[in-house]
């Protein structure tokens, strides 16, 4: 008998909740195989079997909080069926033979866990969504796209005939369920915590400016097929960002600056938040070092933190030392927009939607493509001087690129 048991989850974090069982009592597993997922406070845990064998009993049930080292299943390490579990056993592989054989070249595959919940919780059949991973395996993404498709075609009541029994139906329910509750996952409550948190403790303030991005898009286009051929991964915008941050950073450091205590710590380094939306929540990877990074390896890992961050791969160690953030609300078409700290940093930049608007130049009026930057910071810790130069410093850098290069 082999005790599972809740894995060690991460610096500060004490307990989780399990999420999700893939197997059940009874089932035979393998070495490595996927057991379940544990949820914590910042990132999903997935717990593999230790040994094989069958998992005879699972002691931690779906929704529970548990503890580090907690037991959570028990299994029964290389025990054999008896005859009479082998004959059960042949009568139902003989009576789903026809449908297995349907599924033989999909049956073999292991789709990716946080796949596995998505199907589970919208009983959803696998056989009914397209795997884009290796070897047809269905990812995340796979499952959310294909509720996209399905609710994006909805049958509208007013499409079935009034006297049906599925328009009665359908009536029925919208009348008995008015509302639906649905049990915040931790994740989300510590989002909320900390949101709060950052609110009550920090004193927030937020400058604004704009940006004319005409120089990084005509970069952007010159380069980028040339730039994706090199470095095997594309050339977007939040380069720019993190390299322009970075640059003002070291001019305004207290903008990088923490409070702790009665102390304040500068740090001389930059540690890079990239806030991420997920099906689950935000969440913040963290770009470490961004300082020394070339445009290339910032996007790489940008990209890999960001697939990390929708597959719910994430470690703990990709989103703890952060000490500045920047959140995008332009991607889904924000154009102003106050971002809350990332407490206890002291800054965050927001960045929002690239618009096409008539600008005053040298007398004229010309169409430019304009984006506005938003910097909240803690009042505490930096100044309305500093707060100011740094916005206007990353503008500067974004409007002409060549001061990145140059160090002006």
């Amino acid at each position: 008998m082999t005790e599972i048991r809740v894995p060690t989850l991460g610096e500060s974090v004490t307990e989780a909740t399990v999420a999700t069982w893939f197997k059940s009592p009874g089932d035979t597993v393998t070495m490595d195989e996927m057991l379940c997922e544990l949820e914590t406070d910042k990132v999903t845990v997935e717990v593999p079997a230790t040994v094989e064998g069958t998992l005879s009993e699972i002691i931690a049930k779906e929704g529970d909080t548990v503890g580090v080292d907690a037991i959570l299943a028990i299994i029964s390490a290389g025990e054999k069926q008896t005859p009479k579990e082998i004959k059960a056993e042949e009568k139902a592989t003989s009576n789903h033979q026809e449908s297995t054989e349907k599924l033989t070249s999909q049956s073999n595959i292991e789709h990716a866990p946080s796949a596995k919940k998505l199907l589970k919780e919208n009983d959803i059949d696998s056989s009914q969504v397209s795997g884009t991973g290796r070897d047809g395996r269905i990812m995340k993404e796979d499952v959310q796209a294909a509720l996209k498709n399905i609710q994006d075609e909805p049958t509208s009541l007013s499409q079935i005939p009034a006297g049906s029994s599925t328009s009665k139906m359908n009536q029925e329910i919208i009348l008995e369920q008015p509302q639906e509750r649905i049990k915040m996952t931790r994740l989300r409550q510590t989002i909320a915590k900390r949101l709060k948190e950052a609110q009550n403790t920090a004193a927030m303030l937020t400058t604004y400016n704009e940006v004319d991005m005409s120089s990084v898009m005509t970069i952007r286009n010159k380069y980028k097929v040339d730039f994706e051929k090199k470095h095997s991964v594309k050339l977007g915008f939040m380069s720019f960002f993190v390299k322009a941050c970075c640059h003002a950073l070291y001019e305004v450091p207290e903008v990088n600056a923490q409070i702790e205590g009665d102390e304040l710590v500068f740090n001389r380094f930059v540690n890079m938040g990239v806030a991420v939306g997920t099906p689950t929540g935000l969440v913040v990877p963290i770009v470490k070092n961004a300082e020394r990074m070339s445009f290339a390896d910032v996007e790489k890992t940008i990209s890999d933190l960001g697939k990390k961050a929708r597959d719910g791969k994430l470690a703990m160690a990709d989103m703890q030392g952060g000490t500045f953030t920047i959140s995008n609300g332009g991607i889904y078409g924000s154009l102003m927009s106050s971002p809350i700290l990332n407490y206890p940093q002291s800054g965050i930049l927001g960045m929002h939607k690239i618009q096409e608007r008539p600008i005053a130049i040298n007398g004229e009026v010309v169409i430019k493509p304009m984006m506005y930057l938003a910097l909240s910071y803690d009042h505490r810790v930096v100044d309305g001087k500093g707060a100011v130069t740094f916005l206007v410093r990353v503008k500067e850098a974004l409007e002409d690129p060549h001061r990145l290069l140059m160090d002006v």
